[in-house]
């Protein structure tokens, strides 16, 4: 491939020709981006002055156009500023009319915005909206949780959400497929002390609905783990015929997980241990298995020995 030589002369001129040429266009720019435009945004409807005594649905989409007065720069920079693309609607007009007219509302709603992202003209208008009778409905509170605990530690205890319920009011169609209200998420790491806050309540996706509380106060007890053993006498179930029955041994230890708050007051009153003789009467068992059918809450059984007993039946 050829390579051009140039004089020192002739790559002055070439770097002034470039030179210019990049100021020819960034000037060219700027002016062209400095003239008045007319350009449209699409912007997110957000209401406000609901009516309180009309449960009312949108007909329409929750996005408008909206055609803004601006300069090249304003209308380049409009892509990226998510703040200017919501307008506030005033509904205090459906507590007489099922529609709002938004070039009604085209000064107040400019009020709100920068001089430069004038709104004049909105696409659609006029929004309508489907009105039905107004009913409460209270529902529990389901709490969101994402709790990783640190090793040796976990939940504790029942976790305690005041109020328990929140109250719904809205149309009675919307309501009846309601049945809880999420929180939002409690997200916690290597979680090792209680949780003690007030969480919010997740926000209303559809504007005719208003919940209250707008949020809760939750409790969530967590607490360090150990093993305990106790011993714990095994009942027999399903003795039908008033068999005498001896079985052996007469208690099994029982090992399991329990929070250092509960340790020293947990016993054998608070397990059960059976053993099934229609395990032996149906299927021709020699030996019975053992289980605890009844456990204090939040506590693991680790193991039993024995997990089987040996058993006499005396005629």
């Amino acid at each position: 491939m050829a390579i051009i030589k140039l004089s020192a002369i002739e790559r002055r001129r070439l770097s002034a020709f470039v030179t210019c040429l990049v100021f020819a266009i960034f000037a060219w720019l700027f002016t062209t981006l400095s003239k008045p435009y007319k350009f449209t945004i699409k912007q997110v409807v957000s209401f406000r002055n609901a009516p309180q005594k009309r449960a009312f649905h949108p007909l329409q989409s929750d996005t408008v156009n909206a055609i803004v007065q601006g300069t090249g720069w304003q209308m380049l920079f409009s892509k990226f500023n998510e703040d200017k693309k919501v307008i506030n609607v005033d509904l205090h007009t459906l507590e007489t009319k099922n529609y709002v007219v938004l070039s009604s509302q085209l000064k107040q709603i400019n009020a709100k915005k920068d001089v430069e992202h004038e709104i004049i003209t909105v696409t659609p208008d006029t929004l309508f909206f489907d009105f039905s009778s107004r009913t409460v409905k209270r529902v529990p509170i389901e709490l969101v949780t994402a709790i990783k605990y640190q090793k040796q530690f976990a939940q504790s205890d029942k976790v305690t959400i005041k109020p328990r319920y929140v109250t719904i009011s809205g149309p009675a169609e919307v309501l009846a497929r309601i049945t809880s209200w999420r929180t939002d998420s409690i997200i916690m790491n290597g979680a090792n002390e209680d949780f003690n806050s007030r969480v919010n309540v997740q926000g209303v996706k559809e504007g005719n609905l208003n919940v209250l509380p707008k949020s809760v106060m939750v409790t969530i007890p967590i607490d360090e783990y150990t093993e305990k053993t106790i011993e714990v006498p095994v009942k027999l179930v399903n003795n039908h015929n008033y068999y005498n029955i001896k079985v052996f041994p007469q208690k099994v230890k029982v090992t399991f997980t329990t929070s250092l708050g509960s340790y020293p007051d947990l016993n054998e009153d608070d397990f059960e241990a059976v053993a099934d003789l229609d395990l032996w009467r149906h299927n021709g068992y020699s030996v019975l298995p053992v289980k605890i059918t009844r456990q204090p809450s939040y506590s693991k059984v680790v193991k039993i020995i024995p997990q089987n007993i040996d058993f006499i039946i005396k005629k």
